[in-house]
């Protein structure tokens, strides 16, 4: 298993022959918040009912000009299959607790229309402008991607940098290169309040 540092790249098939199942599992924390719930995140998760936060993992199939090509080619909660039938996410994790990944995405790599060219992966804030929410909020939130036929990690991104004030991530990509599938840790953050001000950023 690789540890990646931002900006790094893995080529995941030629490393891995017969590689044909990948799964890209996205994962955080929410901070804690200390004591009798002051502070910044007190009301966030002390008593009171307010909201958790709500941490969304999406992909982008891309052509090889970086565009959305159609509309259901976004892979979220609210689209969980691409049309081809490649790509599954396995659903909305409302909280991010617990251990491990938090959302999965399972992509089959022969299925891969040719003319998507890019797997785009981000994680936003849901509500997060009304919930007043960002990701200075949360930590260890990660990327990795595992060999779907033996659950073996082949490739892990930790995303570890401050976040303060931003709201989504655009957190790694798997992309095609001379015939092969290879894997590049992105970590960029950006402002963008959900999904649909994402997207703009891909047609």
């Amino acid at each position: 298993m690789v540890n990646l540092q931002k900006g790094q790249k893995i080529d995941l098939t030629k490393t891995n022959p017969g590689l044909t199942t990948i799964i890209a599992g996205l994962g955080w924390d929410p901070v804690k918040s200390g004591g009798g719930g002051g502070g910044l995140l007190g009301g966030l998760f002390g008593g009171g009912g307010a909201p958790k936060i709500d941490c969304d993992a999406s992909v982008y199939l891309l052509n090889k000009d970086g565009k959305l090509a159609q509309k259901k080619n976004l892979i979220y909660f609210g689209n969980l299959k691409s049309p081809c039938g490649s790509v599954r996410h396995t659903g909305d994790n409302l909280t991010g607790d617990g251990d491990g990944d938090d959302e999965q995405i399972h992509i089959e790599l022969a299925r891969v229309p040719a003319d998507v060219h890019r797997l785009v992966f981000v994680v936003n804030i849901y509500d997060c402008a009304k919930r007043k929410q960002h990701f200075g909020m949360i930590k260890n939130a990660f990327i990795r991607i595992i060999n779907g036929a033996n659950n073996n990690e082949l490739c892990k991104f930790n995303l570890s940098e401050g976040y303060e004030g931003k709201t989504s991530l655009i957190t790694g990509e798997v992309y095609r290169h001379n015939g092969e599938w290879k894997f590049a840790a992105l970590g960029e953050a950006t402002m963008d309040p959900g999904l649909e001000s994402l997207t703009r950023r891909f047609v």
